[in-house]
């Protein structure tokens, strides 16, 4: 006798739905006891008794499954064989990245690599968090770092020699 436990297959699990299978197969499966007796389901002791209890009688599959006593004025009949509408699906257009939020992209092309100490790091990190929680305006670290050279080359243009960043790189 084998160990294994006596399972159904899917054949006996599912029915086919279509049109081909008119006349669904009915099949049986196994005996109740035979798949309690089973090593792999139960202890030895609980399956003597389970034997003990339960007729050895044997499960049948019923084709369509079983019809619930319906009332014939029941509303919903009419629905119960229909099939259900096929859901409407909108189409999914594919976005990289972060839902567009109404602005346009950056127009720098060019990178450099800046080289800043731990704190004027923390400092730009603070008017980040400044900008954002008092003024309300979400700027990331680079777009700061660019308005800052934007205002400071625009200062040197309008006032040369008296411009904040010469003053500063002759200090």
């Amino acid at each position: 006798m084998t160990r294994r436990p006596v399972l159904p297959g899917a054949s006996e699990l599912f029915r086919r739905t279509d049109a081909a299978s008119a006349v669904p197969e009915v099949t049986e499966l196994p005996s109740l006891s035979s798949t309690v007796s089973s090593p792999a389901l139960r202890n030895a002791a609980a399956g003597r008794r389970a034997e003990e209890a339960a007729p050895a009688s044997p499960l049948t599959l019923v084709p369509g499954g079983a019809t619930p006593a319906a009332p014939a004025n029941d509303e919903l009949e009419a629905f119960r064989g229909a099939p259900a509408p096929a859901p409407v699906l909108k189409p999914h257009v594919p976005t990289r990245g972060r839902p567009a939020r109404g602005r346009e992209r950056a127009k720098h092309d060019e990178k450099i690599t800046v080289y800043i100490s731990a704190d004027d790091l923390m400092e730009l990190e603070t008017a980040r968090l400044t900008l954002r929680g008092q003024h309300g305006v979400a700027a990331d670290r680079g777009r700061i770092v660019r308005e800052a050279i934007s205002v400071i080359l625009a200062d040197l243009a309008d006032r040369g020699e008296d411009s904040v960043l010469v003053r500063r790189l002759k200090a």
